[in-house]
Protein backbone atom coordinates (compact mmCIF):
# COMPACT_ATOMS: atom_id res chain seq x y z
CA UNK A 1 0.00 0.00 0.00
CA UNK A 2 1.10 3.59 -0.45
CA UNK A 3 3.19 5.24 2.25
CA UNK A 4 4.47 1.91 3.53
CA UNK A 5 8.13 2.86 3.03
CA UNK A 6 9.24 1.84 -0.47
CA UNK A 7 11.33 5.01 -0.75
CA UNK A 8 13.30 4.51 2.44
CA UNK A 9 13.63 0.80 1.64
CA UNK A 10 15.30 1.68 -1.66
CA UNK A 11 17.43 4.35 0.01
CA UNK A 12 18.48 2.06 2.86
CA UNK A 13 19.32 -0.82 0.53
CA UNK A 14 21.34 1.59 -1.60
CA UNK A 15 23.23 2.74 1.49
CA UNK A 16 24.04 -0.85 2.46
CA UNK A 17 25.41 -1.67 -1.00
CA UNK A 18 27.43 1.55 -1.03
CA UNK A 19 28.95 0.64 2.33
CA UNK A 20 29.97 -2.66 0.76
CA UNK A 21 32.05 -0.60 -1.68
CA UNK A 22 29.79 -0.63 -4.77
CA UNK A 23 28.74 2.28 -6.99
CA UNK A 24 25.03 2.68 -6.46
CA UNK A 25 22.29 4.89 -7.83
CA UNK A 26 18.50 4.88 -7.54
CA UNK A 27 15.58 5.63 -9.87
CA UNK A 28 12.00 6.57 -9.02
CA UNK A 29 9.14 5.70 -11.38
CA UNK A 30 5.82 7.49 -10.85
CA UNK A 31 2.82 5.97 -12.68
CA UNK A 32 1.05 9.34 -13.03
CA UNK A 33 0.43 10.92 -16.42
CA UNK A 34 1.94 14.18 -15.17
CA UNK A 35 5.17 14.82 -17.08
CA UNK A 36 6.91 15.65 -13.80
CA UNK A 37 5.97 16.18 -10.16
CA UNK A 38 5.87 19.97 -10.44
CA UNK A 39 2.12 20.25 -10.99
CA UNK A 40 1.09 17.65 -8.40
CA UNK A 41 -0.77 18.74 -5.26
CA UNK A 42 1.74 18.68 -2.35
CA UNK A 43 -0.93 17.70 0.19
CA UNK A 44 -1.85 14.65 -1.91
CA UNK A 45 1.51 13.68 -3.35
CA UNK A 46 3.98 15.20 -0.89
CA UNK A 47 6.92 17.47 -1.44
CA UNK A 48 8.25 18.29 -4.89
CA UNK A 49 11.99 17.60 -4.74
CA UNK A 50 14.27 19.43 -7.19
CA UNK A 51 17.61 18.13 -8.47
CA UNK A 52 20.64 20.21 -9.41
CA UNK A 53 19.74 19.93 -13.10
CA UNK A 54 16.23 21.27 -12.44
CA UNK A 55 14.04 18.16 -12.51
CA UNK A 56 10.90 18.43 -10.36
CA UNK A 57 10.49 14.96 -8.95
CA UNK A 58 9.06 12.81 -6.19
CA UNK A 59 10.19 13.28 -2.59
CA UNK A 60 11.75 9.80 -2.61
CA UNK A 61 14.60 11.15 -4.75
CA UNK A 62 15.43 13.30 -1.72
CA UNK A 63 15.69 10.15 0.40
CA UNK A 64 18.03 8.62 -2.17
CA UNK A 65 20.30 11.67 -2.02
CA UNK A 66 20.27 11.83 1.78
CA UNK A 67 21.13 8.14 2.27
CA UNK A 68 23.68 7.93 -0.55
CA UNK A 69 25.16 11.36 0.28
CA UNK A 70 25.24 12.00 -3.47
CA UNK A 71 23.44 14.14 -6.02
CA UNK A 72 20.83 12.33 -8.11
CA UNK A 73 20.27 13.49 -11.69
CA UNK A 74 16.93 14.33 -13.28
CA UNK A 75 17.35 11.29 -15.53
CA UNK A 76 16.76 9.13 -12.47
CA UNK A 77 13.10 10.11 -12.35
CA UNK A 78 10.34 9.26 -14.77
CA UNK A 79 6.55 9.29 -14.97
CA UNK A 80 4.15 7.56 -17.32
CA UNK A 81 3.54 10.98 -18.85
CA UNK A 82 7.22 11.65 -19.55
CA UNK A 83 7.73 8.18 -21.07
CA UNK A 84 4.70 8.47 -23.34
CA UNK A 85 5.73 12.01 -24.30
CA UNK A 86 9.20 10.81 -25.35
CA UNK A 87 7.77 8.00 -27.46
CA UNK A 88 5.20 10.26 -29.12
CA UNK A 89 7.81 12.96 -29.82
CA UNK A 90 10.03 10.34 -31.45
CA UNK A 91 7.11 9.07 -33.52
CA UNK A 92 6.39 12.63 -34.72
CA UNK A 93 10.01 12.85 -35.93
CA UNK A 94 9.59 9.55 -37.83
CA UNK A 95 11.97 7.95 -35.36
CA UNK A 96 10.17 4.63 -35.75
CA UNK A 97 10.47 4.58 -39.52
CA UNK A 98 6.73 4.83 -40.12
CA UNK A 99 5.82 1.57 -38.40
CA UNK A 100 2.98 1.21 -35.91
CA UNK A 101 4.01 2.34 -32.43
CA UNK A 102 2.72 0.18 -29.57
CA UNK A 103 2.85 0.08 -25.78
CA UNK A 104 4.81 -3.16 -26.05
CA UNK A 105 7.57 -3.03 -27.10
CA UNK A 106 7.98 0.73 -27.61
CA UNK A 107 6.90 2.08 -24.21
CA UNK A 108 8.65 -0.71 -22.31
CA UNK A 109 11.78 -0.23 -24.46
CA UNK A 110 11.82 3.48 -23.56
CA UNK A 111 11.56 2.66 -19.85
CA UNK A 112 14.39 0.14 -20.14
CA UNK A 113 16.52 2.62 -22.11
CA UNK A 114 16.13 5.18 -19.34
CA UNK A 115 17.11 2.69 -16.64
CA UNK A 116 20.32 1.66 -18.41
CA UNK A 117 21.03 5.33 -19.10
CA UNK A 118 20.78 6.08 -15.38
CA UNK A 119 23.36 3.37 -14.75
CA UNK A 120 25.77 4.69 -17.40
CA UNK A 121 25.46 8.35 -16.39
CA UNK A 122 26.01 7.72 -12.70
CA UNK A 123 28.38 10.20 -11.10
CA UNK A 124 28.96 10.11 -7.37
CA UNK A 125 29.28 13.71 -6.21
CA UNK A 126 29.44 13.18 -2.47
CA UNK A 127 29.00 16.01 0.00
CA UNK A 128 31.28 16.46 2.97
CA UNK A 129 32.49 12.86 3.00
CA UNK A 130 35.94 11.70 3.97
CA UNK A 131 35.43 8.08 3.01
CA UNK A 132 37.21 7.02 -0.19
CA UNK A 133 34.33 4.78 -1.20
CA UNK A 134 31.99 7.80 -1.24
CA UNK A 135 33.74 9.43 -4.19
CA UNK A 136 34.39 8.48 -7.78
CA UNK A 137 32.29 8.11 -10.88
CA UNK A 138 31.53 5.63 -13.60
CA UNK A 139 28.81 3.17 -14.48
CA UNK A 140 26.82 2.13 -11.45
CA UNK A 141 27.21 -1.42 -10.18
CA UNK A 142 23.65 -1.37 -8.85
CA UNK A 143 20.59 0.59 -9.94
CA UNK A 144 17.72 0.38 -7.48
CA UNK A 145 14.38 1.11 -9.11
CA UNK A 146 11.31 2.06 -7.12
CA UNK A 147 8.03 1.51 -8.97
CA UNK A 148 5.36 3.77 -7.49
CA UNK A 149 1.87 2.62 -6.67
CA UNK A 150 0.64 -0.79 -5.57
CA UNK A 151 1.02 -4.20 -7.19
CA UNK A 152 -2.11 -4.97 -9.22
CA UNK A 153 -2.86 -1.37 -10.17
CA UNK A 154 -3.51 -0.68 -13.83
CA UNK A 155 -1.30 2.43 -13.82
CA UNK A 156 2.01 0.69 -13.12
CA UNK A 157 1.51 -2.48 -15.16
CA UNK A 158 3.72 -1.30 -18.01
CA UNK A 159 6.61 -0.78 -15.58
CA UNK A 160 6.12 -4.24 -14.09
CA UNK A 161 6.07 -5.59 -17.65
CA UNK A 162 9.35 -3.79 -18.35
CA UNK A 163 10.90 -5.46 -15.33
CA UNK A 164 9.61 -8.86 -16.42
CA UNK A 165 11.11 -8.43 -19.89
CA UNK A 166 14.44 -7.23 -18.47
CA UNK A 167 14.69 -10.27 -16.20
CA UNK A 168 13.89 -12.54 -19.16
CA UNK A 169 16.68 -10.92 -21.18
CA UNK A 170 19.27 -10.74 -18.36
CA UNK A 171 18.15 -13.07 -15.55
CA UNK A 172 21.37 -12.75 -13.55
CA UNK A 173 21.23 -8.96 -13.47
CA UNK A 174 17.70 -8.31 -12.23
CA UNK A 175 16.26 -8.87 -8.74
CA UNK A 176 12.77 -8.05 -7.49
CA UNK A 177 11.93 -6.82 -4.02
CA UNK A 178 8.39 -6.57 -2.63
CA UNK A 179 7.68 -4.20 0.26
CA UNK A 180 4.57 -5.56 1.94
CA UNK A 181 2.59 -4.73 5.07
CA UNK A 182 2.01 -7.28 7.80
CA UNK A 183 -0.91 -6.01 9.94
CA UNK A 184 -1.42 -6.84 13.59
CA UNK A 185 -5.13 -6.13 14.28
CA UNK A 186 -5.62 -4.87 17.84
CA UNK A 187 -8.63 -7.06 18.47
CA UNK A 188 -6.67 -10.19 17.46
CA UNK A 189 -3.09 -9.42 18.51
CA UNK A 190 -1.59 -11.70 15.88
CA UNK A 191 0.50 -10.72 12.86
CA UNK A 192 -1.26 -11.66 9.61
CA UNK A 193 0.56 -12.88 6.48
CA UNK A 194 -2.45 -13.29 4.19
CA UNK A 195 -2.26 -9.75 2.63
CA UNK A 196 1.34 -10.48 1.62
CA UNK A 197 0.37 -13.85 0.14
CA UNK A 198 -2.19 -12.06 -2.05
CA UNK A 199 0.35 -9.37 -2.99
CA UNK A 200 2.81 -12.01 -4.17
CA UNK A 201 0.10 -13.68 -6.23
CA UNK A 202 -0.65 -10.30 -7.83
CA UNK A 203 3.04 -10.10 -8.75
CA UNK A 204 2.89 -13.63 -10.11
CA UNK A 205 -0.06 -12.64 -12.34
CA UNK A 206 2.25 -9.97 -13.79
CA UNK A 207 4.86 -12.66 -14.48
CA UNK A 208 7.13 -11.66 -11.61
CA UNK A 209 8.35 -13.68 -8.62
CA UNK A 210 9.89 -11.59 -5.81
CA UNK A 211 13.44 -12.44 -4.78
CA UNK A 212 13.03 -10.59 -1.48
CA UNK A 213 10.08 -9.64 0.70
CA UNK A 214 10.55 -6.66 2.99
CA UNK A 215 8.15 -7.29 5.86
CA UNK A 216 6.85 -3.93 7.08
CA UNK A 217 5.05 -4.07 10.39
CA UNK A 218 4.83 -2.43 13.79
CA UNK A 219 6.93 -5.26 15.22
CA UNK A 220 9.72 -7.55 13.94
CA UNK A 221 8.77 -10.71 12.08
CA UNK A 222 9.28 -13.92 14.03
CA UNK A 223 10.60 -17.19 12.59
CA UNK A 224 7.12 -18.74 12.47
CA UNK A 225 5.84 -15.96 10.20
CA UNK A 226 8.99 -16.08 8.05
CA UNK A 227 8.55 -19.81 7.46
CA UNK A 228 4.89 -19.33 6.61
CA UNK A 229 5.71 -16.59 4.09
CA UNK A 230 8.47 -18.76 2.66
CA UNK A 231 6.08 -21.66 2.12
CA UNK A 232 3.17 -19.75 0.63
CA UNK A 233 5.13 -17.12 -1.32
CA UNK A 234 7.87 -19.37 -2.72
CA UNK A 235 10.66 -17.31 -1.17
CA UNK A 236 13.64 -18.54 0.85
CA UNK A 237 13.03 -17.73 4.52
CA UNK A 238 16.43 -15.98 4.57
CA UNK A 239 15.07 -13.53 2.02
CA UNK A 240 12.13 -12.43 4.14
CA UNK A 241 13.59 -9.31 5.70
CA UNK A 242 12.06 -7.92 8.87
CA UNK A 243 11.32 -4.18 8.71
CA UNK A 244 9.62 -3.08 11.94
CA UNK A 245 8.71 0.52 12.76
CA UNK A 246 11.67 2.55 13.99
CA UNK A 247 11.23 4.58 17.16
CA UNK A 248 14.35 6.65 16.51
CA UNK A 249 15.07 7.74 12.94
CA UNK A 250 14.83 6.30 9.44
CA UNK A 251 18.64 6.33 9.30
CA UNK A 252 18.66 3.24 11.51
CA UNK A 253 16.93 1.16 8.82
CA UNK A 254 20.13 0.02 7.03
CA UNK A 255 21.41 -1.45 10.31
CA UNK A 256 18.02 -3.12 10.86
CA UNK A 257 18.11 -4.70 7.40
CA UNK A 258 21.62 -5.97 7.99
CA UNK A 259 20.39 -7.94 11.00
CA UNK A 260 18.82 -10.20 8.35
CA UNK A 261 21.95 -9.99 6.12
CA UNK A 262 20.14 -8.20 3.28
CA UNK A 263 23.34 -6.88 1.70
CA UNK A 264 25.12 -10.22 1.61
CA UNK A 265 22.01 -11.98 0.27
CA UNK A 266 21.81 -9.45 -2.59
CA UNK A 267 25.48 -10.00 -3.44
CA UNK A 268 25.02 -13.77 -3.29
CA UNK A 269 22.00 -13.68 -5.61
CA UNK A 270 23.87 -11.33 -7.97
CA UNK A 271 26.81 -13.72 -8.18
CA UNK A 272 29.19 -11.24 -6.53
CA UNK A 273 31.86 -12.04 -3.96
CA UNK A 274 31.08 -10.73 -0.48
CA UNK A 275 33.05 -7.71 0.68
CA UNK A 276 33.67 -6.21 4.08
CA UNK A 277 31.02 -3.63 4.90
CA UNK A 278 32.62 -0.29 5.80
CA UNK A 279 29.83 1.42 7.69
CA UNK A 280 31.82 3.31 10.32
CA UNK A 281 30.62 6.71 9.08
CA UNK A 282 26.96 5.67 9.05
CA UNK A 283 27.18 3.85 12.39
CA UNK A 284 28.66 7.00 13.95
CA UNK A 285 25.70 8.99 12.61
CA UNK A 286 23.16 6.58 14.13
CA UNK A 287 25.01 6.60 17.46
CA UNK A 288 25.01 10.40 17.47
CA UNK A 289 21.26 10.49 16.77
CA UNK A 290 20.53 8.10 19.64
CA UNK A 291 22.66 10.11 22.06
CA UNK A 292 21.08 13.48 21.21
CA UNK A 293 18.77 13.95 24.21
CA UNK A 294 18.62 17.69 24.98
CA UNK A 295 15.53 19.10 23.20
CA UNK A 296 15.35 22.09 20.86
CA UNK A 297 11.88 23.39 19.94
CA UNK A 298 11.30 24.41 16.32
CA UNK A 299 8.04 25.86 15.02
CA UNK A 300 7.24 25.54 11.30
CA UNK A 301 4.56 27.92 10.00
CA UNK A 302 2.93 26.34 6.94
CA UNK A 303 -0.32 25.32 5.28
CA UNK A 304 0.33 22.07 3.39
CA UNK A 305 -0.13 19.57 6.21
CA UNK A 306 -3.84 19.23 6.91
CA UNK A 307 -6.01 16.67 5.14
CA UNK A 308 -9.35 16.09 6.81
CA UNK A 309 -8.78 14.99 10.40
CA UNK A 310 -5.16 14.05 9.79
CA UNK A 311 -1.86 15.93 9.75
CA UNK A 312 0.55 14.93 6.99
CA UNK A 313 4.09 16.27 6.95
CA UNK A 314 5.29 14.92 3.60
CA UNK A 315 4.82 18.36 2.01
CA UNK A 316 7.80 19.59 4.04
CA UNK A 317 9.83 16.38 4.34
CA UNK A 318 13.16 17.94 3.28
CA UNK A 319 12.70 20.81 5.75
CA UNK A 320 12.00 18.32 8.54
CA UNK A 321 15.07 16.25 7.68
CA UNK A 322 17.29 19.35 7.38
CA UNK A 323 16.21 20.46 10.87
CA UNK A 324 17.01 16.99 12.19
CA UNK A 325 20.42 16.86 10.49
CA UNK A 326 21.43 20.22 11.96
CA UNK A 327 20.08 19.47 15.44
CA UNK A 328 21.76 16.07 15.63
CA UNK A 329 25.08 17.55 14.49
CA UNK A 330 24.90 19.81 17.58
CA UNK A 331 23.77 16.95 19.84
CA UNK A 332 20.23 18.23 20.19
CA UNK A 333 16.94 16.38 19.87
CA UNK A 334 14.62 18.31 17.54
CA UNK A 335 11.02 18.81 18.64
CA UNK A 336 9.04 20.11 15.65
CA UNK A 337 5.61 21.70 15.99
CA UNK A 338 3.33 22.44 13.04
CA UNK A 339 1.80 25.91 13.15
CA UNK A 340 -1.16 26.75 10.91
CA UNK A 341 -0.61 30.03 9.07
CA UNK A 342 -4.35 30.49 8.63
CA UNK A 343 -4.78 30.72 12.40
CA UNK A 344 -2.42 33.70 12.52
CA UNK A 345 -4.28 35.22 9.59
CA UNK A 346 -7.61 35.11 11.41
CA UNK A 347 -6.11 36.03 14.77
CA UNK A 348 -2.80 37.96 14.63
CA UNK A 349 -2.65 37.91 18.43
CA UNK A 350 -2.18 34.14 18.32
CA UNK A 351 1.41 34.72 17.15
CA UNK A 352 2.30 35.25 20.84
CA UNK A 353 2.66 31.47 21.08
CA UNK A 354 5.81 31.75 18.96
CA UNK A 355 7.61 32.96 22.10
CA UNK A 356 7.52 29.35 23.27
CA UNK A 357 9.82 28.19 20.47
CA UNK A 358 13.60 28.29 20.25
CA UNK A 359 13.43 29.01 16.50
CA UNK A 360 10.82 29.48 13.78
CA UNK A 361 10.87 28.50 10.10
CA UNK A 362 8.60 29.78 7.34
CA UNK A 363 9.04 27.33 4.42
CA UNK A 364 8.20 27.62 0.73
CA UNK A 365 4.76 27.51 -0.82
CA UNK A 366 2.47 29.05 -3.38
CA UNK A 367 -0.82 30.91 -3.42
CA UNK A 368 -2.84 33.29 -1.27
CA UNK A 369 -4.08 31.03 1.52
CA UNK A 370 -2.29 31.75 4.79
CA UNK A 371 -0.04 34.49 3.37
CA UNK A 372 -1.05 37.22 5.82
CA UNK A 373 -0.74 34.72 8.66
CA UNK A 374 2.85 33.98 7.69
CA UNK A 375 3.58 37.71 7.45
CA UNK A 376 2.15 38.18 10.96
CA UNK A 377 4.36 35.36 12.25
CA UNK A 378 7.46 36.88 10.63
CA UNK A 379 6.64 40.28 12.18
CA UNK A 380 6.43 38.71 15.63
CA UNK A 381 9.74 36.83 15.43
CA UNK A 382 11.49 39.90 14.00
CA UNK A 383 10.24 42.19 16.75
CA UNK A 384 10.90 39.64 19.52
CA UNK A 385 14.39 38.56 18.42
CA UNK A 386 13.42 34.91 17.90
CA UNK A 387 15.80 32.98 15.56
CA UNK A 388 14.17 32.79 12.12
CA UNK A 389 14.84 31.06 8.82
CA UNK A 390 12.74 31.83 5.74
CA UNK A 391 12.79 29.56 2.70
CA UNK A 392 11.83 30.77 -0.79
CA UNK A 393 8.31 32.13 -0.20
CA UNK A 394 9.53 32.72 3.36
CA UNK A 395 12.12 35.18 2.02
CA UNK A 396 9.58 36.96 -0.16
CA UNK A 397 7.13 37.37 2.72
CA UNK A 398 9.93 38.50 5.06
CA UNK A 399 10.84 41.26 2.58
CA UNK A 400 7.17 42.29 2.29
CA UNK A 401 6.81 42.38 6.09
CA UNK A 402 9.94 44.52 6.42
CA UNK A 403 8.79 46.87 3.64
CA UNK A 404 5.37 47.35 5.24
CA UNK A 405 6.30 47.64 8.90
CA UNK A 406 9.84 49.05 8.93
CA UNK A 407 10.10 50.98 5.64
CA UNK A 408 6.44 52.06 5.97
CA UNK A 409 5.71 51.26 2.31
CA UNK A 410 1.92 51.12 2.35
CA UNK A 411 0.47 48.48 0.04
CA UNK A 412 3.74 46.55 -0.35
CA UNK A 413 2.90 43.13 -1.76
CA UNK A 414 3.76 40.43 -4.27
CA UNK A 415 2.28 40.33 -7.75
CA UNK A 416 1.62 36.63 -7.21
CA UNK A 417 -1.17 37.56 -4.78
CA UNK A 418 -2.07 41.05 -6.05
CA UNK A 419 -1.16 41.50 -9.73
CA UNK A 420 -2.39 45.13 -9.55
CA UNK A 421 -0.37 46.20 -6.50
CA UNK A 422 1.18 49.67 -6.84
CA UNK A 423 4.12 48.59 -4.65
CA UNK A 424 5.38 45.32 -6.19
CA UNK A 425 8.14 44.49 -3.70
CA UNK A 426 8.06 40.95 -5.11
CA UNK A 427 7.42 40.57 -8.80
CA UNK A 428 7.94 38.33 -11.81
CA UNK A 429 10.86 38.53 -14.21
CA UNK A 430 9.95 39.33 -17.87
CA UNK A 431 10.56 35.76 -19.04
CA UNK A 432 8.24 34.45 -16.32
CA UNK A 433 5.56 36.99 -17.29
CA UNK A 434 5.43 35.35 -20.72
CA UNK A 435 5.06 31.90 -19.11
CA UNK A 436 2.22 33.09 -16.88
CA UNK A 437 0.44 34.88 -19.72
CA UNK A 438 0.59 31.82 -21.95
CA UNK A 439 -0.12 29.46 -19.01
CA UNK A 440 3.12 27.54 -19.44
CA UNK A 441 3.28 26.57 -15.79
CA UNK A 442 4.82 23.08 -15.75
CA UNK A 443 8.62 23.01 -15.61
CA UNK A 444 8.86 26.72 -16.39
CA UNK A 445 9.98 28.19 -13.05
CA UNK A 446 13.51 29.06 -12.07
CA UNK A 447 14.57 25.50 -11.36
CA UNK A 448 17.73 23.73 -10.26
CA UNK A 449 21.13 24.94 -9.13
CA UNK A 450 22.18 28.59 -9.47
CA UNK A 451 25.24 30.37 -8.12
CA UNK A 452 25.13 32.81 -5.23
CA UNK A 453 27.92 35.21 -4.26
CA UNK A 454 28.05 35.98 -0.54
CA UNK A 455 28.89 39.29 1.12
CA UNK A 456 32.13 38.77 3.13
CA UNK A 457 30.75 40.97 5.94
CA UNK A 458 27.54 38.93 6.35
CA UNK A 459 26.70 36.13 8.75
CA UNK A 460 25.82 33.92 5.78
CA UNK A 461 29.43 34.18 4.60
CA UNK A 462 30.65 32.91 7.96
CA UNK A 463 28.25 29.96 7.87
CA UNK A 464 29.31 28.67 4.46
CA UNK A 465 32.76 27.23 3.72
CA UNK A 466 32.98 29.23 0.48
CA UNK A 467 32.06 32.73 -0.68
CA UNK A 468 30.57 31.42 -3.94
CA UNK A 469 27.93 28.76 -3.44
CA UNK A 470 25.46 26.81 -5.55
CA UNK A 471 21.92 26.18 -4.33
CA UNK A 472 18.70 24.76 -5.75
CA UNK A 473 15.69 26.88 -6.70
CA UNK A 474 12.00 26.40 -7.42
CA UNK A 475 10.16 29.67 -7.80
CA UNK A 476 8.77 32.16 -10.29
CA UNK A 477 8.80 35.42 -8.31
CA UNK A 478 11.80 37.52 -7.27
CA UNK A 479 12.65 40.51 -5.07
CA UNK A 480 12.15 43.70 -7.08
CA UNK A 481 15.58 45.37 -7.24
CA UNK A 482 13.94 48.80 -7.62
CA UNK A 483 13.21 48.70 -3.88
CA UNK A 484 16.62 47.54 -2.65
CA UNK A 485 17.87 51.04 -1.76
CA UNK A 486 15.03 51.82 0.64
CA UNK A 487 15.09 48.31 2.12
CA UNK A 488 18.83 48.44 2.77
CA UNK A 489 18.73 52.02 4.14
CA UNK A 490 16.29 50.79 6.77
CA UNK A 491 18.53 47.93 7.91
CA UNK A 492 17.85 44.97 5.64
CA UNK A 493 21.08 43.37 4.40
CA UNK A 494 21.26 41.61 1.04
CA UNK A 495 23.97 39.09 1.81
CA UNK A 496 23.72 36.86 -1.26
CA UNK A 497 23.33 37.78 -4.94
CA UNK A 498 23.10 35.69 -8.09
CA UNK A 499 26.11 37.03 -10.05
CA UNK A 500 24.68 36.33 -13.51
CA UNK A 501 21.31 38.06 -13.12
CA UNK A 502 21.87 40.23 -10.01
CA UNK A 503 18.93 38.59 -8.23
CA UNK A 504 18.55 38.58 -4.45
CA UNK A 505 19.39 35.17 -3.01
CA UNK A 506 19.82 35.80 0.74
CA UNK A 507 18.64 38.55 3.08
CA UNK A 508 19.40 38.99 6.77
CA UNK A 509 19.00 41.42 9.66
CA UNK A 510 22.47 42.05 11.15
CA UNK A 511 21.16 43.31 14.52
CA UNK A 512 18.89 40.31 15.03
CA UNK A 513 19.96 37.19 16.93
CA UNK A 514 19.45 35.16 13.73
CA UNK A 515 17.19 36.38 10.94
CA UNK A 516 18.13 34.89 7.57
CA UNK A 517 15.99 34.03 4.56
CA UNK A 518 16.98 32.47 1.25
CA UNK A 519 15.32 32.59 -2.15
CA UNK A 520 16.65 29.10 -2.78
CA UNK A 521 15.73 25.88 -0.95
CA UNK A 522 18.69 24.93 1.27
CA UNK A 523 16.77 21.96 2.65
CA UNK A 524 17.17 20.18 -0.70
CA UNK A 525 20.94 19.88 -0.21
CA UNK A 526 21.01 18.91 3.45
CA UNK A 527 22.31 15.42 4.22
CA UNK A 528 22.60 13.56 7.54
CA UNK A 529 26.35 13.23 6.97
CA UNK A 530 26.65 16.90 5.91
CA UNK A 531 23.97 19.16 7.48
CA UNK A 532 23.21 22.39 5.65
CA UNK A 533 25.04 25.44 7.08
CA UNK A 534 21.95 27.68 7.23
CA UNK A 535 20.05 25.14 9.32
CA UNK A 536 23.12 24.56 11.51
CA UNK A 537 23.36 28.33 12.02
CA UNK A 538 19.68 28.51 12.99
CA UNK A 539 19.91 25.68 15.52
CA UNK A 540 23.17 27.00 16.98
CA UNK A 541 21.65 30.45 17.52
CA UNK A 542 18.61 28.81 19.15
CA UNK A 543 20.88 26.88 21.53
CA UNK A 544 22.82 30.00 22.49
CA UNK A 545 19.56 31.81 23.17
CA UNK A 546 18.26 29.17 25.61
Amino acid sequence: MSGIGKGVTVASTARILKDYGFRVTAVKIDPYLNVDAGTMNPTEHGEVFVTDDGMECDQDVGNYERFLNEDINGGNYMTSGSVYQSVIDRERRLGYGGRCVQVIPDITDEVERRLWSAAKKHKAHSTGSTSSQQAGSGQADFVLVEIGGTVGEYENLLFLETGRIMKLERPGDILFMLVSYFPIPDMIGEMKTKPTQHAVRSMNYAGIQPDFIIARSSRPLDDIRKKKVSTFCNVDARDVISAPDIAGSIYEIPSNFEKDNLGRRILEKSGLKPRKRKSKEWDKLVKNIRESKSPIRIGIVGKYFETGSFTLTDSYISVIEAVKHAAWSLRRKPEITWLDAEKYEKNPGATRELSGFDAVIVPGGFGKRGVEGKINAIKFVRENNIPFLGLCYGLQLAVIEFARNVCKISGAHTTEIDPQTIKPIIWTMPDQMVNIKEKRMGGSMRLGAYKCKLDPKALSFKLYPSGLISERHRHRYEVNNDYLDILCKNGLAVSGINPERKLVEIIELPRHKFFIASQFHPELKSRPLSPHPLFVGLIRSAIIGK
